[in-house]
Formats: C-alpha cells, structure tokens, sequence
C-alpha cells in the first residue's frame, strides 16, 4: 500500500468510526454545551425538594424563583427526585421520591420533560448547573423491572426480591448489582437524563450502598456524553467513591458533630476532630465534603435549624462554619429565609416564602458571597485553633488566609488567642474594616468573624 492509498484508508476508517459512534449514542443530545459549568470547588448547592418549593409542586414552580436561587449566590441547583413515585407498598402520603417508578419519566404531577428542559435551559442563561438526584439502589414495588426482569433484583432464600437489607425501607426493593443487563439498563437511564434534558450531573442517592465498580463505569459512561465536565455527589462517607469519579462525598459525620456540639454533649473541638474523620485520606483540591445544617431527611426526622442550633443565630453560627470548613456547602430550600417548619417530603406541603426572615436571607447571601471570592475558603488548607466553646480555624492559600471565629454557645465567650494568631492584623471580610487581635477575643452569643489578610 503506498502513502497515498494509506492516507486514504485511514480517513474512510476515521469516518466510519464517526459513522459507528453517531449510531452508537443511545438518544440525540438535546440542548447546547452549559459553559458556565462551575468548578467542583467552587460550588454553592442548592437542593430543591419540588412538592415544597411552590405552591404548585411543580418544575415550573421551581423555574419561576430561579432568580431567586441565584440572588442567594448558588450556581447548582440540586432536584430531588423527579421521576414518577410507585405506591405499591408505599410509605404513606403521595409516596416517598426516593421509590422510583419509572427511570426515564418526569413525575406528572411535576410537570413534563419539556417543562425540565425549559428549566435547565433557563438555569443555564442564569449560568447555573442543574442536578438530578439519582436513586440506583433500589426501585418501586411497581417499576416495570420488577415483572419484566425479575432477575435483576437480589432475592431470599425462598425467592423472594427483597428490600434493602438491614433497613425497613419497605416501599423499594433492592437491585442486584452482580447482574450486568441491570447495570446496563441503570447507566443507560442516568445517560439519557444528559442526552435528553442537557442536565449537569447527579447527586447520587445511598452511594455506600452500591460497589465502586458500578459508580466507576457509570461515571466514566455519563461523563463521555458530553463535551463538559459534569458534577457528581456521592451520598456516602467512601474514600473511595473519588477514585470512582465523585467529585464530592457527604457530611454526615459533620452534621452529626454539630448537633452533639449544640446540644452540650460535645465541645467546638469535637468538630476539628470530624474534619479530621472526613479527610482521613488525602483528598485534592477540588474533592470536598459537602456540609449543611439541613438537608431534606434531618429536616423532617431531626429539626429545622433552629430547632437543632439554638435558634435563628445559632443556625446561622452554625452554617458559616459548615460552609467554609474545608468543605463544599449545600441548602435546603427554604432554610435561607428562617423557615422554621420541618417539611414533610411525602406529601405536598408547600414553604410559606411570605414568612422570610429577611436579616436571615441577607446573612445568608453575605456567607455565600465571600466564599464565592475566596480562594482559601474555596481550595485552601485547614488548620484548627478551636476552644470548647468556639470553633476557630484557618483556611489558607498562597498569600490569602482567611480565619474564622463562631461561638457555638449562647452565651459571651472570651476566647484565649494561641500564640499563632495573637497580636495580628487583619480585615472583616464582610464589612472591609480593619481589625486587630491581641490576646482574646469577646464574642456574644452566637458571633461569628469571618476575618482576611
């Protein structure tokens, strides 16, 4: 073969291959390249429970406050679960989202998949990403899998599929992960939601529970479809679920750490040393921790923030720590402006956006604001000055360190300044006013500092 009928030859190979990967993607690709896709640490999560967030309950509910999300300062908005709820053995009410029906549908009483694409799209104008929350472990009673491929499920001794072992999750029965034709058709479902709605990752529901080897090629196989990055949140503790691709694990030990700290069971340290727990292994830059002060399951089971941190100010000491602790911070819907009512996510009981709080509201915008400008807080290394009563740490990078103080009583506080902080100057980092620390700093109740140089 000469050089010529070689150059030839590979160019027809070369269009073939193009040919065969055009045949090969399973949807057409809806939408354009979202360019304003956020870097994973530079993330502000805002997770939106769609029965709650209007008084409709619907995807059209939620494009009609996007400006709103964004005025807070996220640039992800997290859905949960949008796919219709099976009511076989259901667990009351409308049925829990997290008991998928059907993998490839949008929930009629949310709307349709053309009102989901019209809010991506809308997100994206505002340049904000949009996630879906993914349920892999386990499907409704009623999802078509279970009379069609029965196989797919894992079974007891007699035959029986089963529900999640070790739990009385009784509406969802658990996935076998050992059957590839189940893999296939899960990572086909989560690819579709890309082709089909142009979303921008998944917040990936009980991620412990499921191997690495189905996340590893789930992820790689979500993220070839398209030509931007993608953000992908474990709800899980794994190290490992970073070598599988997450870009994030969850706080579940930091939450637990700040509620054992306000109701008195532990000191302000005890959160330095959950730090330490969750960073165990060595993490780069860009791999984070998502930390909140509530989320859409302790909301309901444990309290609304004010319930858990001692009031409004104490929720607000509460989440300044959280979201710049070495971590990626998320919030829920409604928690922004003090809405102090634990919400029932089996049913449709809608946030009353007409009690906001707004001193709250704007505490909240002026924490997200300064994380968003901040290199330290956003990729920096933590290191901790905490006393017994008031968390204290530093995050620094290159020549930005920013330190913080919150007094996680309710009571005034002095705090003794260690000899590494004593006799320093620096800024507010809010106002820009100079400030000084010599040998102690008095804190009222619930204070916070957030203070640069």
């Amino acid at each position: 073969m000469n050089i010529l009928h070689a150059v030839v030859f590979a160019l027809a190979l070369l269009s073939c291959s193009n040919d065969d990967d055009k045949a090969a993607a399973p949807y057409e690709q809806y939408g354009s390249t979202f360019t304003a896709m956020p870097k994973a640490e530079d993330a502000i999560i805002y997770q939106v429970n769609i029965r709650a967030f209007s008084q409709e309950g619907t995807l059209n509910g939620v494009r009609a406050k996007l400006d709103d999300i964004k005025a807070l300062g996220a640039n992800v908005v997290y859905l949960m679960p949008i796919y219709p709820v099976g009511q076989l053995n259901s667990a009351g009410g409308q049925g829990s989202p997290y008991a998928v029906k059907d993998y490839k549908a949008v929930n009629p009483d949310f709307g349709s998949l053309e009102d989901l694409r019209t809010l991506v799209n809308e997100a994206h104008s505002k340049n904000m990403a949009v996630i879906l929350d993914w349920v892999a472990n386990h499907t409704a009673w009623d999802n078509a899998w279970i009379t069609d491929h029965p196989d797919w499920y894992q079974k007891d001794e007699e035959g029986n599929i089963i529900i999640p072992p070790g739990t009385n999750y009784n509406d969802v029965a658990q996935l076998d992960f050992d059957n590839k034709e189940m893999r296939a058709a899960m990572i086909d479902a989560m690819q579709y939601w890309v082709y089909t709605a142009n979303i921008d990752g998944f917040r990936c529901d009980y991620a412990d529970f499921v191997g690495q080897g189905f996340w590893t090629e789930a992820i790689a196989k979500v993220r070839s479809v398209k030509s931007q990055e993608l953000l992908m949140l474990a709800e899980g503790t794994r190290v490992n679920h970073f070598q599988a691709g997450f870009n994030f694990t969850f706080g579940f030990n930091f939450f637990s750490a700040l509620e054992q700290v306000f109701n008195g069971s532990k000191p302000a340290t005890y959160l330095q040393d959950s730090n330490a727990t969750e960073y165990a292994n060595n993490y780069t830059e860009s791999q984070r921790v998502v930390r909140y002060t509530t989320n859409h399951d302790v909301n309901l089971s444990d309290g609304t923030p004010y319930e858990l941190f001692n009031g409004r100010d104490g929720s607000l000491a509460a989440f300044v720590v959280a979201a710049y602790m070495k971590s990626v911070p998320m919030i829920y819907n409604g928690q922004e402006i003090g809405y102090n009512q634990r919400i029932d996510y089996f049913n449709q009981t809608p946030i009353d956006w007409n009690t906001a709080d707004a001193g709250v509201l704007a505490e909240y915008k002026k924490i997200i604001a300064f994380r968003s400008t901040s290199n330290a807080i956003k990729s920096g290394s933590y290191t901790g000055y905490s006393s017994n009563a008031v968390s204290v740490f530093t995050m620094k990078k290159d020549s930005e360190t920013v330190l913080v103080l919150s007094n996680l009583t309710n009571v005034p506080v002095s705090y003794i300044v260690p000899t590494a902080l004593g006799a320093t100057s620096w800024k507010d980092a809010f106002s820009n006013a100079p400030f000084t620390i010599g040998t102690q700093v008095t804190l009222q109740a619930h204070q916070y500092l957030v203070l640069k140089n």
